[in-house]
């Protein structure tokens, strides 16, 4: 499985949703707050990109020399329809400063050093050492992911289903029936994750979820090997 570390930072440098949180800035509108870029610096630093007239740039500029206190939190939606649609969240904790002079007129790059990160997703929660932080990589279908889970779904949905036979009687269920949706959730370089959505009875609610994962057999390192991959699930399924 992927480390804490490496989870976070692939959310930092995912699409998911983020704002960043600075004491005493508290009428600020939710727009003000989101980056409207976000990247890794190569000691672990993350470079931010906001409007000029935030009310957070304002903050670092005046702050100066002073140490400046921010939380970069980060919402992970899965990008197809689900129950439970947030798949985790993210907090980077650190010190904000502006870097000028970067930026395209209007806007205003800031650095935040890490001082401490948690992440709590699909694979539980835990804290992350800035030092782990620095050293960790983004996972390589991280810039892809939404793209084939929405590829994986509207082109491949039949295929999708079949992966529930893998399953046999495992986590309380049979194999999908009538009534179920099996819809891609997650995807990595170490495996692909579905949620089974079950409905009791005649197909109307209540309906019952879990989640299920396929490890690869071994690790992909970019769209070449998940299509091997994917395609040996499908087979396994079909046969």
């Amino acid at each position: 499985m992927p480390s804490a570390a490496e989870r976070t930072r692939t959310l930092v440098q995912s699409t998911s949703s983020a704002v960043l949180l600075v004491p005493g800035v508290n009428s600020a509108r939710p727009e003000q707050l989101m980056p409207l870029a976000r990247s890794v610096g190569p000691d672990g630093e993350i470079f931010l990109v906001l409007p000029a007239d935030s009310p957070v740039v304002r903050a670092a500029t005046h702050a100066q020399d002073d140490e400046l206190t921010a939380v970069l939190e980060i919402t992970d939606v899965a990008p197809v329809a689900v129950p439970h649609r947030i798949r985790g969240r993210a907090w980077i904790t650190g010190w904000l400063t502006c870097v000028p002079g970067i930026a395209e007129p209007g806007r205003m790059m800031l650095r935040l050093e890490v001082g401490d990160a948690s992440v709590d997703d699909l694979w539980g929660a835990e804290g992350v050492e800035p030092e782990e932080f620095a050293r960790a990589e983004a996972d390589p279908l991280v810039a892809h992911e939404a793209e084939l889970l929405q590829h994986l779904y509207s082109a491949h949905g039949e295929q999708v289903r079949t992966l529930g036979r893998l399953l046999g009687g495992r986590a309380g269920q049979a194999a999908p029936g009538p009534c179920e949706r099996v819809v891609p959730l997650a995807l990595d370089r170490f495996g692909l994750r579905v949620r089974l959505t079950h409905a009791h009875g005649d197909c109307r609610p209540a309906e019952h979820t879990f989640d299920a994962r396929f490890e690869f057999p071994e690790p992909v390192r970019d769209i070449t090997g998940l299509r091997r991959a994917m395609h040996g699930l499908f087979e396994a399924a079909a046969g």
